[in-house]
């Protein structure tokens, strides 16, 4: 069953609350609440539009995740077909973050089928559009997402990321562990290749 959580300005803490307050004070923020949703592979190919935003914002912002730029409609349709029927075979799980203005957030959770790997999973794409950040979106994606983890029986997750990233620090924060960093692993969205940290988070 779909499941709901609302985020707001509170999930903020610390060092990201003050910036978040200066940054909104300067603008005239109106906080809005988010939505967090698990979705179907129907509804996933219904928001197509705003998964495209979402993915080509996080793009053109630096993330790595699989693509490089320019990016076409062709290519990210593509791949959002593959998406959803993962989520139709039951071998994905997607999370998506809604405000008013259209899709902020994504997480998946790549579940492992071999049956010597039905206790791990893997956790991809946790994106935030730049316009939605530094709310505590990130972090309450990745409580839901590794609460779903515990309800499949996952107690070994494992995820990557680029060598020295904003999210390296995120990662750690949470408990992730380093397995190792792996030279010249993915490429950048310009194509120059770039060092992968790898980790791995035991559940409890």
């Amino acid at each position: 069953m779909p499941f709901i959580e609302e985020v707001t300005d509170e999930s903020a803490t610390g060092e990201a609350r003050e910036l978040l307050d200066a940054e909104r004070a300067s603008v005239g923020y109106v906080a809005s609440a988010v939505v967090i949703e698990q979705i179907s592979d129907d509804a996933l190919v219904a928001s197509r539009q705003g998964l495209r935003d979402l993915i080509r914002d996080s793009v053109e912002d630096g993330a790595s995740i699989g693509f490089v730029l320019p990016l076409d409609h062709e290519v990210l349709d593509a791949y959002l077909e593959r998406v959803a029927a993962e989520v139709g075979r039951g071998e994905r799980i997607v999370l998506l973050a809604r405000d008013g203005a259209g899709v902020v957030g994504m997480v998946h959770l790549a579940l492992v089928g071999w049956p010597n790997g039905q206790h791990r999973a893997e956790v991809q794409k946790l994106l935030v559009h730049t316009s939605a950040r530094r709310q505590g979106l990130a972090t309450q994606l990745m409580d839901e997402i590794e609460e779903l983890a515990r309800e499949t029986g996952r107690t070994l997750l494992v995820l990557d990321t680029i060598t020295a990233s904003d999210a390296d620090p995120f990662y750690r924060s949470r408990g992730y562990v380093e397995a190792g960093e792996i030279p010249d692993y993915a490429g950048m969205p310009d194509g120059v290749l770039a060092p992968t940290t790898v980790f791995y988070k035991q559940l409890v």
